[in-house]
């Protein structure tokens, strides 16, 4: 056995077996697709390096892909050093390296990989994956350039038809929304589960990637990757939702044996509730051979009846476009939000800055970096709504802010320009996106989001068509129908979780989420308005709305003490 094929990373006691194990066997290039799902490859360490070897080196790749001997020409004299000495890129989005079996200073050998891979690669932006992706590869492996040359070719594929590993965070990003849309199609009980206890399925989603290639055993992984280096992408979204199907089925389980128990409310905060069900998800994944061996997992897998190659990145291109529409392509790390808001400098006559803190927590990621930055104020504007225009026109997005006469303060969250208004001509049409919400903070503090992200399963009852613009006041069309929507498509092509993502949203698919006219501001739709403030912005009304599926923010009439409208000012962008 050649000491590539010998796995000197490997932890052999860790694996439970030896390098002799299975005697050493030479790759049948015929049906590889059958030896991978079959699992042949497992039963010898050899073959599997082998048949890695092969389908890697099959990857069609850009003419000038950095190979092993680039690697120990820029790595040389680096084996010495510590793993905190190659620090992970910033493109892994803090994805930690798993030991699976590898030995335990093997972990810095994975740090040296993509170090490197860092370098030479300086177009990669956002791959979560590739730690997980290396560290698989480098159990068969026979040295770290043997790892890296592997590596680089899996991120150099060149073939349009073929996706491997995603390297951008619009990429990464819209796989996440595809998912959910997969999900929601052909798991709705587990997706039920999940909209149920964590309020915010797509957060859950957003870990899809890092249930197969990250926290999977090693022995499930290396069947995954077998597989995936065959058949390509696809492979993961299905071993994805055969582990939502395995949750549910052992949350289901769980439920049972405590005698028909419920399961724990939610925690009362929506990021709380995604946190808990996402820890959950993930200790379910890591300890998988309790339910399922690998050989069930991939059988769960294949037994789904998926969409097709090709619809499939139909929906992934519908769901990138959408991100690129509203401008998200690169992820904006989150400050803490302890930190975005300078106590010193922040002054309002309605939150205090704890309360912006907090409401702070609930905004957008890509505005997190922003400080609030007041841009109208009835104490020093005075009531008019022609001023509320004037001052307020120009910014996207704008919290805002009602203080009542008896004490009550609510507000909201608004996406678009109020500009947008003037579309509609004179007539009071509705615009904005699923960004937007309205809240409550006195007497208790509550968010409201759209209806349609709280219950994605509504969409399928929702009507497409429509014109923009054709909201009216009350929140009806004038056939007394409500005119929430969703985008247009192609029966059974694209799923109803698509409609619940706010970024899907564009002019021509607007729902109900705020207008304004000569006479009065609305925000929220359908069998009434989540708020409604009259043109001296003294009065005001607040009820129970389709869009929002909210209770009155406050009394159902009310006074308005004090309205303020705060915009975001981008701290990065240059003075």
């Amino acid at each position: 056995m050649s000491e590539e094929d010998r796995g000197p990373f490997v932890d052999w006691a860790l694996l439970g077996e030896t390098p002799e194990a299975g005697a050493p066997a030479k790759l049948d290039l015929k049906d590889l697709k059958q030896q991978a799902r079959q699992g042949q490859w497992s039963r010898s360490h050899t073959l599997r390096c082998q048949a890695y070897r092969h389908l890697i080196g099959a990857v069609p790749c850009r003419a000038v892909t950095s190979d092993a001997a680039v690697y120990r020409d820029l790595m040389a004299g680096a084996a010495q050093k510590p793993a905190s000495a190659f620090p992970l890129p910033d493109f892994v989005d803090d994805s930690p390296v798993p030991r699976y079996a590898l030995r335990a200073e093997a972990v810095a050998s994975v740090h040296r990989v993509l170090s490197c891979v860092a370098g030479q690669f300086p177009d990669i932006s956002h791959c979560p994956a590739l730690p997980a992706v290396a560290a698989l590869l480098l159990h068969f492996s026979g040295d770290e350039a043997a790892c890296f040359e592997l590596t680089g070719r899996l991120l150099a594929c060149n073939d349009p038809g073929r996706r491997l590993l995603d390297q951008t965070y619009l990429a990464y990003r819209s796989s996440c929304m595809t998912f959910g849309d997969l999900a929601t199609k052909h798991c709705p009980a587990a997706h039920k589960l999940v909209v149920g206890a964590a309020r915010d399925a797509p957060e859950v989603y957003g870990d899809w990637q890092r249930w197969v290639l990250g926290d999977l055993p090693f022995g499930h992984a290396a069947r995954v990757l077998d597989v995936f280096l065959v058949e390509g992408y696809k492979v993961l979204y299905r071993v994805a939702l055969a582990l939502l199907k395995l949750y549910r089925k052992h949350k289901a389980g769980a439920a049972a044996a405590g005698g028909g128990a419920q399961p724990a409310p939610a925690p009362p905060q929506q990021q709380e509730a995604a946190a808990a069900v996402r820890e959950d998800i993930q200790a379910f994944v890591r300890n998988i051979g309790a339910a399922a061996t690998p050989e069930k997992l991939l059988e769960k897998a294949f037994s789904i009846r998926l969409f097709s190659r090709k619809e499939i990145a139909l929906l992934q291109a519908a769901n990138e476009r959408s991100l690129q529409q509203k401008g998200i392509t690169v992820k904006q790390k989150r400050r803490n939000v302890q930190l975005s808001l300078n106590p010193d400098t922040f002054s309002s006559e309605i939150f205090s800055a704890k309360e912006m803190r907090d409401v702070w927590a609930w905004i957008p990621e890509r505005f997190a970096l922003c400080q609030p930055q007041l841009v109208f104020t009835t104490a020093t504007h005075g009531c008019s709504l022609n001023r509320f225009y004037s001052h307020c026109e120009g910014y996207e997005p704008t919290l805002l802010l009602i203080r009542t006469t008896a004490g009550e303060v609510c507000g909201a969250f608004l996406s678009t320009d109020w500009e947008e208004r003037k579309r509609g001509g004179n007539k009071l049409s509705f615009f904005g996106t699923g960004e937007c919400f309205v809240f409550r903070m006195k007497p208790e503090m509550e968010r409201y989001e759209w209806v349609v992200i709280r219950h994605p399963e509504l969409a399928s009852a929702v009507k497409t068509g429509g014109q923009e613009g054709s909201g009216e006041v009350g929140g009806q069309n004038s056939d007394g129908s409500s005119s929430l929507q969703q985008p247009e498509r192609p029966a059974g092509e694209l799923s109803p979780f698509l409609a619940a993502r706010h970024f899907n949203l564009n002019s021509r698919n607007t729902s109900m989420f705020m207008a304004g006219s000569f006479d009065s501001i609305i925000v929220g739709g359908g069998e009434g308005n989540a708020l409604y403030i009259d043109s001296e912005l003294n009065h005001g009304r607040t009820g129970s709305c389709t869009t929002f599926d909210n209770p009155p923010l406050c009394s159902e009439s009310f006074q308005v003490a004090l309205l303020e409208v705060w915009g975001f000012q981008d701290t990065m962008a240059p003075e």
